[in-house]
């Protein structure tokens, strides 16, 4: 669906069998009967990525702001945190990290889990939709004027009360979780884009959880670049070409045996280096 300057929209398809398009692009198109075709597609700002075993998909582009929803309740996967920041980062796009369901009484857990990232700078918003929505509301609503945001989240963090809260009247579905296996049940399939206010002075994305984040794109020597507790200490390692896995007078490890990086986060980019060692460049 292709949506102009005025407000129209009208159902597009690409020439051919093939489609580029993804959520957030800019387009040129020709009117095709009571339908159009996609002629170009302008050029992007940035663009996002999904990953599974076999393929590496693009799914959005042109963001402002990546809003990344956790929760204290079902626990989050820091590897999954990790991979958006790292993308988000490559990407140039900011990134907010937003801690839901603070009402609970294992905040402080969460809170605890969240340190590291707070200390190397990320930022860091908690809200309680359910329990405290108005106050929710009004946190988040200066946060999110006049950009364009992708929300993402592993389904249960609360990803589809927040589009609610923000644009009631995107009326999307929200999940139940899963109590047997503590993880949400997927319920949004397709990204979609949902403007803010009737002047579209912003909008909210909304996507699938997401269980890889692709990170292909990422050459593995840039890996620690967009880890900033990792960059804070990488430049002063005896070789210039350090993967800070195994080498004498490696800064990060230092760093990691002194507990100023946290052994989780040296352990994820561990695993996230030896992947993109794979990815054939």
């Amino acid at each position: 669906m292709v949506e102009a300057d005025d407000g129209s929209r009208t159902r597009c398809h690409p020439r051919g069998k093939r489609s580029d398009c993804v959520v957030g692009d800019r387009v040129q198109w020709a009117a095709a009967g009571d339908e159009g075709v996609i002629e170009h597609i302008e050029p992007r700002r940035n663009l996002l990525h999904r990953q599974d075993e076999w393929r590496t998909k693009s799914f959005a582009a042109n963001i402002d702001q990546l809003l990344v929803l956790v929760a204290v309740e079902p626990m989050y996967a820091e590897s999954q945190l990790t991979r958006a920041l790292v993308a988000a980062s490559h990407a140039g796009i900011a990134a907010r990290v937003v801690l839901n369901k603070t009402d609970l009484p294992q905040a402080d857990v969460a809170r605890e889990r969240l340190r590291p990232y707070r200390e190397m700078g990320t930022a860091i918003t908690e809200v309680s939709l359910k329990g405290r929505p108005d106050e929710a509301v009004a946190t988040l609503a200066p946060l999110l004027a006049g950009r364009a945001t992708l929300v993402l989240g592993p389904s249960g963090m609360g990803k589809s009360t927040l589009i609610n809260r923000m644009v009631p009247a995107a009326a999307a579905q929200v999940g139940e979780i899963s109590q047997a296996l503590q993880a949400g049940r997927h319920t949004t399939t397709t990204t979609t884009w949902y403007w803010l206010d009737e002047h579209r002075s912003g909008a909210l994305i909304d996507s699938p959880g997401f269980q890889e984040f692709g990170l292909r794109q990422v050459p593995p020597a840039d890996l620690a670049a967009h880890m900033p507790d990792l960059a804070e200490h990488a430049g002063r390692c005896r070789f210039y070409n350090c993967t800070h896995l195994h080498e004498p007078g490696c800064a990060v490890r230092e760093a990691v045996d002194a507990g100023t990086i946290s052994a989780s986060r040296y352990r994820i980019y561990g695993e996230l280096r030896e992947e993109l060692s794979r990815t054939k460049w």
